[in-house]
């Protein structure tokens, strides 16, 4: 088996001027292994992900819809793109290669303008409307950005970062030197003939801790998620309607949302506001049938779904953090669906192991998704038996390559990529996750795993969310502490849920003290901050 194909590894001719992205690769012997086993992955030489999205699907087919606005057809997209990468590459002067920032919610328009930066042989860099002008600043001067594409209800955090030399070109206002209402040439946009391995886009990790890193993905590299995950585990038809929570500035949301819709000639429902209260009506609405969103998500709607009709739904993905199997259940029950539970990483772009329809076990992540390899290791890299816990490590086509960042080498060990989850496999080759490495709390010589009292706890009627994270202590080394935010009305009664804890786990897992909350510290695309409460448990711990 050939994981390693090195005449597809390395960088080739590049089609940028600018080459500032592929200048800061990682050295080559700091790569991943990257295999292409599959005949879907052996994509030409020269290759513009753009163009491929958009070559397809009949002119008149629907592509992006809205809560309220006209449908967008893959002949509008494709004209209005390539009005955009006119003006990307004659008013403003983009040349390929230069780095472009992508700031907005989630609209038809910003999804138009990340397809026009690709299409023009530039490097997209979208952003979460949430991030804040520090957030912003430290991105730009990372990624060396001096374009921006922004809509114009988001700018004023953008102008307020202050970022040198930054060209901030607004969409959606209206001025007359809006992107939408500048004068640009008519008529079809030639591709720049991109090299499968030249970068298209950097993404930064969302920040649960630490300085964000820039990861750098190929043009082959977004085509390849849909081959892989999409095309072998979700398998959408042309019919089918996508929509979830995600943005498009986080990865989870732009293959869901366009990447693997527009692969398989499919429509997206692009919301700008998608919490499971809004979710619930456009799903009945919009004849949604394929959903995308956060297990905290899944667990929300389960109240309301009596109200709402979701019987279009066929297809439910869930990833950006463990699906517990409580939730798996409750949402089968109530509207005979499977979640396809997944694993994913910004390093990665996208999902790498999952499962679907009866392939589903409940309470595991899945098996390597086609095209992908995973193993369980040791800090030395050593693969460990079955049954026992140790570091996911995976290898594909799509692998780890930070901008010019020296964490390179802790992600990238021996050829394969440590996404810093701790996993068993199954001894019938399922992997089960069990942590973040730096969750397992060792509290008096036992392993405990936080996800796993986090399952116990939710598997209460009364909690909708919970978090568990271990506080420092004297006698023990570490205590369990548990985070829960309660439905409305219920009493918080931290004994009767300790109580209810101990009746499903041993009593060694069971939370010390449990700590109530409204909601718990997430980042902008909904990713539990853990540090946020170990550092209030260790200032706990502190003062006792």
């Amino acid at each position: 088996m050939n994981h390693g194909d090195t005449s597809r590894a390395r960088p080739g001719a590049t089609a940028h001027v600018d080459t500032f992205a592929r200048d800061r690769l990682p050295p080559p012997d700091q790569w991943p292994e990257l295999g292409f086993e599959l005949p879907e992955l052996r994509y030409p030489d020269r290759l513009n992900c753009a163009a491929e999205l958009l070559s397809g699907p009949p002119a008149d087919r629907p592509v992006f819809r809205t809560a309220a606005g006209p449908v967008w057809t893959y002949g509008e997209l494709r004209a209005r793109v390539d009005r955009i990468a006119h003006l990307l590459t004659g008013d403003l002067g983009v040349v390929p290669g230069n780095r472009v920032l992508l700031r907005g919610p989630t609209t038809p328009w910003l999804a138009a303008c990340w397809l026009a930066v690709l299409k023009a042989g530039a490097v997209a860099v979208t952003v979460l409307a949430q991030q804040r002008p520090h957030e912003l600043a430290t991105m730009c001067a990372i990624a060396r950005v001096r374009h921006a594409l922004c809509d114009v209800r988001a700018v004023d955090d953008l102008a307020k970062a202050e970022i040198p030399d930054l060209r901030i070109t607004t969409y959606g206002g209206d001025a007359p030197d809006d992107l939408l209402n500048r004068p640009a040439p008519e008529g079809p946009y030639r591709a720049v003939r991109t090299a499968a391995d030249d970068v298209a886009l950097i993404a930064f990790t969302s920040g649960t801790t630490g300085r964000p890193k820039g990861c750098m993905h190929f043009h082959r590299d977004v085509l390849a998620i849909a081959d892989t995950f999409s095309r072998h585990v979700l398998r959408p038809r042309a019919d089918d309607v996508f929509a979830g929570s995600p943005p498009l500035g986080f990865t989870f949301g732009l293959g869901g949302l366009v990447v693997f819709p527009m692969r398989a000639g499919a429509s997206a429902l692009l919301l700008e506001q998608a919490t499971p209260r809004q979710l619930l009506p456009a799903i009945a609405e919009h004849r949604v049938s394929v959903l995308f969103t956060a297990p905290t998500a899944y667990r929300a709607m389960l109240d309301a779904l009596d109200a709402h009709d979701v019987t279009s739904l066929r297809r439910c993905v869930s990833a950006g953090e463990n699906l517990p199997a409580a939730t798996w259940h409750a949402w089968h029950e109530r509207t005979g669906l499977r979640i396809i539970n997944g694993i994913g990483a910004t390093e990665l772009l996208h999902i790498f192991v999952s499962a679907a329809d009866e392939d589903i076990r409940p309470g595991t992540t899945g098996v390597p998704v086609p095209g992908w390899h995973a193993r369980v290791q040791d800090e030395n890299g050593e693969p460990v038996p079955d049954g026992e816990p140790g570091l996911l490590a995976v290898r594909g086509p799509v692998g780890c390559r930070y901008l010019a960042d020296p964490r390179q080498r802790e992600y990238v060990r021996d050829g394969w990529n440590i996404t810093g989850d701790t996993y068993v496999r199954e001894p019938d080759g399922y992997f089960r996750y069990v942590a973040r490495a730096d969750d397992m709390i060792i509290s008096a010589g036992y392993n405990i795993a936080g996800p796993e009292v986090e399952d116990a706890l939710l598997r209460h009627p009364d909690v909708v969310e919970a978090a568990v994270v271990g506080r420092p202590d004297e006698a023990r080394g570490q205590v369990v502490v548990a985070y829960a935010v309660l439905k409305e009305g219920a009493g918080r009664d931290a004994e009767a849920l300790r109580a209810f804890v101990k009746s499903e786990l041993a009593p060694y897992k069971c939370p010390r003290e449990i700590v109530f909350l409204d909601a718990l510290p997430r980042t902008a695309t909904g990713k539990l901050q853990r540090f946020r409460l170990r550092a209030s448990a260790d200032a706990e711990g502190d003062q006792q």
